[in-house]
């Protein structure tokens, strides 16, 4: 029975954590344009866009 003293408190900061993840996600734009990048995929010859995280010559 102690352990629920334990249990229950990590359980809510849990889902908290998991709330506060999402809601940061999705108030950051990660959900705004999921159907151009499903249709991204399916397009032949299309290149795929240059990321500038230093990937490439220099």
């Amino acid at each position: 029975m102690d352990i629920l003293y334990l249990l229950i408190p990590l359980s809510a900061l849990l889902v908290l954590g998991i709330m506060g993840a999402f809601a940061w996600a999705l108030f950051g734009g990660q959900f705004d344009d999921l159907q151009r990048a499903g249709e991204d995929i399916l397009q032949e010859g299309v290149e795929a866009p240059v990321s500038s995280h230093g990937a490439g010559p220099a």
